[in-house]
């Protein structure tokens, strides 16, 4: 039995860059993490009644005052030949629109949020955070729905450093999108 006409077979190696990576079909469930193919499963229920929630809150916010866009996975975010990232959610200021192409998003997002899944934390709190910091993402925000936590974080000198948080309660407020609020009892708030 052969390969399906819409498969794509990438050959095994020990490194891949992004012109393998772009040889994987439209939704395919991979990032591309320090030259490594890295499957990304479908998140939990609980992971996606998050992202909607909070992805509706910066869109509302970000549309309203003409900020520039928010996008929400699965885009591809080119950072570097072996970094080609996935992020839960972004913002691109209207000043840096430039960096949205047909296929990728090629450059840092000024505010990157990954929400925490048990198969993909490892990568969102240590590999994944580092490149964004070193390629100038200004900030950063981990969400973890178990722990109902929110962590923001400034982009400095290719770094990271930890700004606020919040757990179970409480507010947390965007660094780069100035008045952006997030009440964390309402982000987690069980559904009705």
């Amino acid at each position: 039995m052969g390969t399906r006409p819409h498969e794509i077979i990438i050959p095994p190696r020990d490194t891949y860059t992004y012109a393998d990576y772009a040889l994987l079909p439209e939704g395919a469930p991979y990032q591309l993490i320090g030259g490594e193919l890295v499957l990304t499963p479908a998140p939990a229920t609980l992971h996606q009644i998050v992202s909607i929630r909070l992805e509706n809150m910066l869109v509302n916010f970000v549309t309203e005052r003409g900020l520039g866009l928010v996008l929400h996975a699965p885009v591809d975010v080119y950072l570097e030949e072996k970094e080609t990232y996935q992020p839960d959610i972004i913002f691109i200021s209207r000043e840096r629109l430039d960096i949205v192409e047909k296929a990728r998003i090629n450059g840092a997002p000024d505010l990157v949020i990954e929400i925490l899944s048990p198969s993909t934390a490892y990568y969102d709190m240590k590999k994944k955070a580092r490149v964004y910091a070193r390629h100038g993402v200004r900030e950063y925000w981990l969400v973890d729905p178990e722990e109902r936590s929110i962590e923001v974080y400034r982009g400095h000198e290719g770094r990271f450093l930890p700004d606020h948080r919040v757990e179970g309660a409480g507010t947390v407020r965007s660094l780069v999108l100035e008045g952006l609020e997030v009440d964390a009892a309402r982000l987690f708030a069980p559904i009705r």
